[in-house]
């Protein structure tokens, strides 16, 4: 249960200590920058009491309840994240300088005065707008850092998978309870036993 939580809750810098940030190891049905962890582990807790679920299938159908009825509470963290991206793109797109020839540049053999800019200026120019990203959206930031992991279309698609996850675990499980059922001995007694007709 324990381990299931750590992994519901999502983690902040993506190139040191959440790798798996980069390749979608995490998910936006998880815990967000910004929620409280301790209080979805009240809440799940909460409906560990209320449920008293037995064995590993309980507990997981209990925390996929608790993980959907956090997300649905904490919908507004969608819209923090929105925001900050678009913030830092605007402070960027104010901030560096064009790489790309002006629309007016010649294509063959005409000379212009523009050429492309020296690869350290550009980024030196990168980082200034970076660092004045990360000032004034503090720890709004952590959301630009995960780029679209925090976004409802990605709650969306992470929440397709499980839908699906979930509809296989459910057929493989009433596959399971017919065998088991067709094992047992009230079962093989039963279907032995030929139905008399009414004389």
């Amino acid at each position: 249960m324990i381990r299931a939580y750590r992994e519901f809750v999502v983690g902040v810098r993506v190139k040191k200590l959440y790798p798996a940030l980069k390749h979608g190891g995490y998910s936006a049905t998880g815990l967000l920058p910004g929620e409280d962890p301790a209080a979805f582990e009240k809440q799940h807790r909460d409906l560990i009491s209320e449920h008293c679920p037995v064995g590993p299938l309980q507990e997981d159908t209990v925390f996929g309840i608790a993980g959907l009825m956090w997300r649905k509470q904490n919908l507004g963290t969608f819209r923090i994240a929105e925001a900050a991206r678009e913030r830092a793109s605007a402070i960027r797109s104010e901030m560096i300088p064009s790489t790309t020839p002006p629309l007016d540049f010649p294509l063959f053999g005409v000379s212009s005065d523009w050429s492309p800019p020296d690869p350290a200026d550009v980024k030196a120019a990168t980082e200034a707008p970076e660092a004045q990203v990360r000032k004034e959206l503090g720890e709004n930031y952590k959301f630009v850092e995960m780029g679209d992991l925090a976004t409802v279309t990605q709650m969306l698609a992470d929440l397709e998978v499980e839908e699906r996850l979930n509809t296989m675990i459910d057929k493989l499980l009433k596959r399971l309870w017919m065998l088991q059922a067709s094992k047992s001995p009230s079962f093989t007694a039963s279907s032995t036993t030929l139905p008399r007709k009414a004389a």
